[in-house]
């Protein structure tokens, strides 16, 4: 309740409390949104104080900058090193396989100097062969057909032509020197004789 004076007397007002509440809440959100102003020019404040200068982002640019192309050069340097490795260690692997058969070469040449049967030698100088054959076999190195085939200058390399007759034109007659595939690429050309 609130006195107000009417004819200069106080007479007593009854305020409801309804209207009390609400202009209490109008007070308070009218403090509320002063409050909110002026936290918001504060961040903006802080926001434009915080916001680098250009010569600092020029700086953070530049180390940026040299950062990655030092660790492009690292990533260069590491592959280039990994190639290596790898070729090197592709060439110990076929000729680490290569030793056996050179002992069993070996054997064969010892063998030979202390024998006079053929027939063994012979037997000895097959397994050898398919001993070869075999680690080629696992390197993925197999021979390219060509006796009879069709001439095919993917595969095959002509070092001379033949007259053969008709069945046997343009198809191989002969093989100077084998070819070889390593896995889908060719190795080596087979050197053929074509017929005409």
């Amino acid at each position: 309740m609130t006195k107000q004076k009417v004819n200069n007397q106080e007479v007593d007002e009854k305020i409801d409390p309804v209207q009390e509440q609400a202009a209490q809440e109008a007070e308070a959100a009218e403090t509320d949104t002063v409050a909110e102003e002026q936290q918001t020019a504060t961040d903006t404040v802080a926001e434009t104080d915080n916001t680098p200068s250009v010569e600092e982002q020029v700086a953070q640019w530049q180390d940026k900058y040299i950062r990655l192309q030092a660790e492009f050069d690292n990533y260069r340097k590491r592959t280039l090193r990994e190639k290596m490795d790898l070729v090197e260690s592709g060439g110990k692997d076929v000729l680490t396989a290569m030793l056996s058969v050179l002992d069993d070469v070996y054997r064969a040449v010892e063998a030979s100097e202390k024998s006079d049967d053929i027939t063994a030698l012979r037997e000895g100088e097959k397994l050898v062969l398919h001993k070869f054959e075999e680690v080629l076999a696992q390197k993925k190195v197999t021979p390219i057909a060509a006796m009879g085939e069709e001439f095919n200058p993917d595969f095959h390399e002509a070092v001379a032509r033949f007259a053969a007759g008709e069945d046997k034109k343009g198809r191989v007659i002969d093989v100077v020197q084998r070819g070889f595939m390593l896995g889908d690429k060719v190795l080596r050309y087979a050197k053929v004789v074509v017929g005409e």
